[in-house]
C-alpha cells in the first residue's frame, strides 16, 4: 500500500502542478530557448559509425562545393509515423541546415536527389505542403547526382527510411532490412564518383549497408525533429563533436537477430520468446555473432583513453556495495564527450546468463588533454537475476568480472571480485 501511496502521490502532484494549479506562470510554444535545446539534444544524440581519414568534420571554408543527395534531406519527417506524428511550427531539413552554415562560410551547396521515395506528406489531417513529385526516372536521377557528384568537392547522402507504411511507423513491420527505393544503387554510384562521400542515415532503426567497405563516413542522424537540419549542420562542419552511442545492435543480417533465427518471427497467433534474454548485443555475443555495429558503439572526433581501472575492495558482502573507478583522457585535439560504460558478467552461475550486461554509463566532457576520474557503485541488486523457481530476485554469491569500455565490443579495462 505505501508504493501505491506513493504513485499516486507522484500523478496527482503532476496534475495540480499542471491542471488545477490557477497561479501557475503562463507558458510559452516554440521559444528561442525551446529551438536551442532541442538543437542541442538533436546534435548530441547523433551516432558517429564510422569516420576513416577524417572524413568528417568538413571544413566549409575550404571548399567551393558541396553536393547533398537525397529524398531525405528535403523530406519533413515530423509528420507520420503514427504517435511520433507531430504538427510542428517549421521544421529545419537537412539541406536547409547544411545550406545555411556551408554558404555563410562561402561553399556553394548544391542538391540532386538521387532516388524518389514517398512523396506524400500528410497524415491523420496534417499535412507539410511539400511538393516532392518528380519527372526523372531512376537512371536519369542516379546520373545527375552522379555527374554533380564528379564535380563537388564533398558529398553527403543523406538517405534511410521515412514514416510511410512498413517503415518506421506503427502498425506495419518493414518488409526489408536493406534501405528502400534502391538507394543502395545510389550510394554505390556516388562511392564510385567521388571518394569523399558521407552517408547520412535518417531512420529510427538499423539498416543493411552492404557498401560500407567503400564509404569512408557514415553518420545515424535519426529523425531528429523540428531543429534535425541545424543540428546536423553542427555536427557535419564540426560545430558539434558527436558523442551519441547506439542504443541498440546494428545486425549485418536480418537473420542475426535473435528472434529471426530462432525461428519465431514474423509469428502467428502465438508466438513464443525463445531467445530468452538473449536479444540485442547478449545475443551476439553468446553466439559469437559479429555485428555491423555493436551496441554502445559511437565515434568522436577526437579520441580517449580509459584506464587504471581499480576497486574499493575485492571483496563485497551481500549487504553491501564497492566502488569501480577508471580514469578517461581526451587524448585528442578536439573538446569532446565520452559515455564510459560499465558491464558486468557472473563467472559462473546456476542459470545461463549473458556474457556480460550493462549497469552503469556516465557521459564525459573533455578538453584535449584533461583526464577525469569516473566512478560507478556495485550493488547486489546489480548483479541479480530473477530466479523464477522462487519467484524472487537473486545475487548469487561467487565470482564476477567488470568490464568498463567505449562500446559493448570496445572494452578496455577488466576487473574481478568475488560476492560472498
Amino acid at each position: 500500500m505505501q508504493t501505491l501511496d506513493d504513485k499516486v502521490r507522484r500523478v496527482l502532484r503532476l496534475i495540480f502542478r499542471t491542471a488545477m494549479n490557477t497561479q501557475k506562470p503562463f507558458g510559452s510554444l516554440n521559444s528561442p530557448e525551446h529551438l536551442a535545446a532541442a538543437r542541442q539534444i538533436a546534435g548530441e544524440g547523433m551516432v558517429l559509425l564510422k569516420n576513416e581519414n577524417g572524413t568528417l568534420p568538413l571544413d566549409a571554408a575550404a571548399m567551393k562545393r558541396l553536393l547533398v543527395v537525397g529524398e531525405n534531406a528535403v523530406k519533413m519527417m515530423t509528420v507520420g509515423g503514427g504517435s511520433s506524428s507531430l504538427k510542428v511550427r517549421h521544421e529545419c531539413t537537412p539541406l536547409e541546415g547544411l545550406r545555411a552554415a556551408a554558404e555563410a562560410a562561402g561553399c556553394r551547396v548544391v542538391y540532386e536527389r538521387g532516388y524518389v521515395g514517398d512523396p506524400s506528406g500528410s497524415y491523420n489531417g496534417v499535412t507539410t505542403g511539400q511538393d516532392l513529385s518528380e519527372r526523372r526516372d531512376a537512371e536519369r536521377l542516379i546520373a545527375d547526382a552522379v555527374a554533380a557528384a564528379k564535380e563537388a568537392d564533398a558529398v553527403l547522402f543523406v538517405g534511410g527510411l521515412n514514416k510511410s507504411d512498413f517503415q518506421d511507423c506503427e502498425g506495419a513491420d518493414r518488409k526489408e532490412y536493406g534501405l528502400p527505393y534502391a538507394q543502395d544503387r545510389v550510394i554505390e554510384a556516388l562511392a564510385a564518383a567521388n571518394p569523399r562521400l558521407a552517408v547520412v542515415l535518417v531512420s529510427g532503426n538499423a539498416v543493411a549497408m552492404p557498401w560500407l567497405d567503400r564509404v569512408p563516413a557514415v553518420l545515424e542522424a535519426w529523425f531528429s525533429g523540428s531543429e534535425a537540419g541545424n543540428a546536423l549542420a553542427d555536427v557535419v562542419f564540426g560545430k558539434v563533436n558527436p558523442s551519441g552511442k547506439l542504443p541498440f545492435t546494428f545486425p549485418v543480417r536480418l537473420e542475426d537477430n535473435a528472434a529471426h533465427a530462432v525461428g519465431e518471427f514474423p509469428g502467428g497467433d502465438t508466438v513464443r520468446y525463445r531467445e530468452g534474454l538473449f536479444v540485442g548485443y547478449r545475443w551476439h555475443e553468446i553466439r559469437e555473432i559479429a555485428p555491423l555495429f555493436a551496441f554502445g558503439h559511437g565515434l568522436s572526433y577526437t579520441t580517449f583513453s580509459i584506464s587504471n581501472l581499480r576497486l574499493s575492495a575485492d571483496r563485497m558482502a551481500s549487504d553491501a556495495s564497492l566502488t569501480v573507478r577508471v580514469d578517461v583522457t581526451n587524448t585528442g585535439e578536439r573538446a569532446g564527450a565520452e559515455v564510459v560504460q560499465l558491464y558486468v558478467g557472473d563467472d559462473e552461475s546456476f542459470v545461463q546468463r549473458p556474457l556480460k550486461e550493462l549497469k552503469g554509463f556516465e557521459k564525459v566532457s573533455l578538453q584535449p588533454g584533461e583526464t577525469r576520474t569516473v566512478a560507478f557503485e556495485i550493488t547486489p541488486a546489480a548483479l541479480s537475476y530473477y530466479d523464477d523457481t522462487k519467484s524472487a530476485w537473486r545475487a548469487e554469491p561467487g565470482a564476477f568480472t567488470i568490464h568498463v569500455g567505449a562500446a559493448s565490443d570496445d572494452i578496455r579495462q577488466t576487473g574481478h571480485f568475488v560476492l560472498e
